[in-house]
């Protein structure tokens, strides 16, 4: 069988309730909050923490390839496929690559790893979804956009959720848009969109599918889609002709909001998160067109429970005191001049130290078993030379051994937390913390490592002096 082996969420543990949005702009009352990533967060670092949710207690070496798809990529000129591939520890000579310019693009990256699978040229190929778009302040997008990726595993065998079929509809039709010098997405008449995009667009590809595979919207248990806002979302579902009640998985625009790419495969793992062996659940990505899919849950959908998936993420958050912790952390003002030189990279250090900085890499030595990092020649226990195997640090826990507050340091979100960490199989990481309640800050508070931006070029921003993003293991409490 070919289809869905294993499946990863992730959701930003920040909140901004829509009430603070619309008290800000004096508008009415918007219903629920949106998720939004801290400071130090891109789609590359969101998109790591789907991957390792998905790889959760599997073999990282059997994964073929990798293909992320987003409309909000860090480089316009860059791969960012490459950047999750080395911090996830996958091997090197797998084929990685982007797929952008349209929110569709995550439907468009399934179909080539299923594809590639069943064509023999790959075991099992990694498909991640993350979007982080910054929308207008005062604009409808600010109400409705959130942040938050997905990733799949596609294989053949052993499969949580076997694939049934796929129909694919290509149009022209423009609704929202970017040019590269814009800054914000532009768009038009709301109706207009809806009735001749949404509305015709993703039930002509759910048509195509159904009309395929001799089925009904009867057939279909739960159906997971792309939809704008809520009301557009149920409409879309009626069109289709399924009831909205039983059959029609919540969007999770009111807890998360409008994750654009990434939207419609979190919605599939929340349906995946819920499903019973037997289950047929739809699938379908809209943007430029439609690519819809039907999937058929069986028995080993049991072995894939312990991921974190939707619910748990959603379980773990914290609410952003007011819009203005919401603009800092977006960027959205011109703030004062930095105080302090900019600070620059050396691509040759980077390059030189890349399992270290990206794989996070440690040493364990071979004399006395002790864990050290960073790597070195001499062994800071028993004094060995060169005697060491290297070992990944980057999927261990630990417990806060000491830790500092900085309120004057050049970071977004104040304080800055210093911590030494004591990992729990051994060894020792010294480490800013992020997504931290610093009232429960506490020696031998447990700790995880999470993928982030290094704040630059005076510790505030995320480029550096070099002109680029630096990315680096942080620690952060573990999430539930």
């Amino acid at each position: 069988m070919l289809g869905i082996v294993s499946y990863g969420a992730y959701i930003p543990i920040y909140r901004l309730n829509r009430e603070a949005i619309a008290a800000m702009w004096s508008k009415a009352v918007a219903k629920g909050e949106k998720a939004v990533a801290n400071a130090d967060e891109d789609t590359v670092t969101m998109g790591v923490e789907a991957v390792l949710d998905c790889l959760r207690d599997m073999d990282r070496r059997t994964v073929d390839g990798l293909y992320f798809a987003t409309d909000s990529p860090p480089y316009v000129e860059k791969q960012s496929a490459s950047i999750i591939r080395a911090a996830a520890d996958l091997r090197p000579d797998i084929l990685t690559f982007d797929v952008a310019h349209s929110l569709r693009g995550a439907g468009s990256a399934l179909k080539v790893a299923l594809d590639s699978v069943k064509a023999g040229s790959a075991r099992r190929v990694m498909v991640v979804a993350s979007e982080r778009r910054v929308p207008a302040p005062n604009s409808d997008f600010e109400l409705q956009f959130g942040d938050g990726s997905a990733a799949f595993l596609i294989g053949e065998g052993d499969v949580a959720a076997s694939l049934e079929g796929s129909h694919h509809v290509s149009s022209e039709f423009v609704d929202v848009w970017r040019k590269p010098h814009d800054t914000y997405m532009q768009t038009w008449e709301d109706r207009f969109i809806r009735d001749e995009g949404y509305m015709k667009i993703v039930p002509e590809a759910v048509k195509g599918l159904l009309s395929k595979l001799h089925l009904t919207p009867k057939d279909i248990t739960k159906a997971a889609f792309y939809g704008p806002d809520a009301r557009t979302h149920a409409s879309i579902g009626a069109a289709m002709g399924l009831d909205p009640k039983t059959q029609i998985q919540a969007s999770l625009l009111d807890s998360v909001g409008n994750t654009g790419t990434a939207l419609a495969p979190m919605i599939l793992v929340s349906a995946l998160e819920e499903a019973k062996p037997g289950d047929r659940i739809l699938f379908a990505t809209y943007g430029d067109g439609a690519d819809a899919f039907l999937f058929k849950v069986t028995d080993h959908i049991e072995k894939v429970r312990d991921r974190r998936g939707i619910k748990r993420h959603l379980a773990s958050k914290m609410m952003l005191p007011n819009y203005g912790k919401y603009v800092e952390i977006r960027e959205l003002m011109e703030w004062e001049s930095a105080r302090r030189g900019a600070r620059r990279s050396s691509l040759p250090v980077i390059w030189r130290e890349r399992q270290m900085i990206f794989g996070l890499y440690g040493q364990k030595c071979r004399s006395c078993g002790n864990i050290q990092y960073p790597r070195q020649r001499i062994c800071i226990y028993c004094q060995a030379k060169d005697n060491f195997d290297p070992i990944r640090l980057s999927d261990k826990t630990g417990k806060v051994f000491t830790f500092s507050m900085d309120q004057r340091a050049q970071e977004i979100v104040l304080p800055k937390v210093f911590t030494v960490v004591n990992l729990d199989e051994g060894g020792r990481f010294y480490s800013v913390m992020t997504d931290r309640d610093t009232t429960k800050v506490a020696v031998g508070m447990s700790v995880e490592m999470t993928f982030r931006i290094q704040m630059g070029p005076s510790e505030a921003l995320p480029l550096e002096g070099s002109g680029l993003y630096n990315y680096f293991w942080r620690v952060r409490p573990i999430r539930c």
